[in-house]
């Protein structure tokens, strides 16, 4: 029988998490019941929130019997703001490693989208006995590209958005961002704008971050071969935001790694093709 879809609201709720000697007050989305659980990491876009970047992807996976957990990061969505002066990867890993203990959590399942992918990385080198599978789509380490330069067209828009929330900048940002700009409605615009627009202190101390640490999120190539997970790393093979190159390293340095790359595809491989990326999440977690 087919679960009753999952909400925003219902599922929304709130957890305090020590962050050395400040106490963030943490949003996520907790999404159905089972024994094994999936946490969902979204990227660092402007008005980016775990339920903005995986809406296309919940109800499969709770359908499937997993419990499912969205994450919004320090910076994002509902969270609390914070300037971040070291890594934000491992400052995102820190604030999940809080999050899967104070719900009793002993292994989860994660799956990370750019800056999501970043912090997934994070988290499984510290704390390698908490990660069950690992899915990497479009960011899992820094670095530079060989064939591409750096910071790349989308990254340079995403910080013009930071700077001048525009609606202007947004669809300029957007129109890149996916490959097929079809699927983008005046209404998802709007609803990312409100978003953004309704937490500025976000932006602003996004962009303080990266004034106090311009390398917010590590390369971590050398470390990969730590990592002992099963992983799927999923690409487009027109991400202008994380060229594709990112994730041949991430295949090379991450041992029996698979990666898949989606044709006509942009950055956001789990909302432009969610159907097909929700079928081969399923069979990789269920293998």
């Amino acid at each position: 029988m087919t679960q009753q879809k999952q909400s925003e609201a219902a599922t929304s709720r709130f957890i305090d998490i020590q962050e050395g000697d400040k106490t963030l007050h943490i949003h996520y989305n907790d999404c159905g019941s089972g024994d094994e659980t999936v946490i969902m990491l979204h990227g660092s876009g402007p008005g980016a929130t775990g339920w903005a970047n995986f809406n296309r992807n919940i109800d499969p996976l709770v359908e499937a019997g997993y419990r499912v957990i969205l994450l919004d990061c320090p910076g994002w969505g509902k969270s609390d703001s914070i300037i971040n002066t070291g890594s934000r990867s491992d400052l995102n890993a820190r604030i999940l490693k809080g999050l899967v203990d104070a719900l009793d959590l002993e292994k989860v399942h994660l799956l990370g989208n750019s800056m999501g992918g970043h912090s997934a990385v994070a988290f499984t080198l510290t704390w390698p006995e908490r990660v069950g599978k690992l899915v990497l789509m479009g960011g899992g380490t820094g670095g530079m590209s060989l064939f591409t330069p750096m910071p790349t067209e989308g990254i340079k828009l995403l910080q013009g958005v930071c700077r001048e929330p525009t609606i202007d900048n947004l669809k300029k940002m957007m129109n890149i961002f996916v490959y097929d700009t079809s699927a983008l409605t005046e209404e998802l615009f709007a609803a990312r704008l409100e978003n953004m627009l309704s937490r500025r202190d976000h932006l602003d101390n996004f962009i303080k971050s990266g004034e106090a640490n311009p390398k917010q999120f590590p390369d971590f190539t050398p470390r990969l071969g730590e990592i002992k997970a099963q992983t799927l790393i999923v690409w487009g093979r027109n991400d202008r935001f994380v060229p594709m190159d990112t994730g041949l390293r991430l295949l090379a340095g991450i041992a029996g790694s698979e990666l898949h790359v989606y044709r006509d595809c942009g950055h956001w491989a789990q909302w432009e093709h969610a159907d097909a990326f929700n079928r081969l999440v399923l069979d990789f977690l269920g293998r």
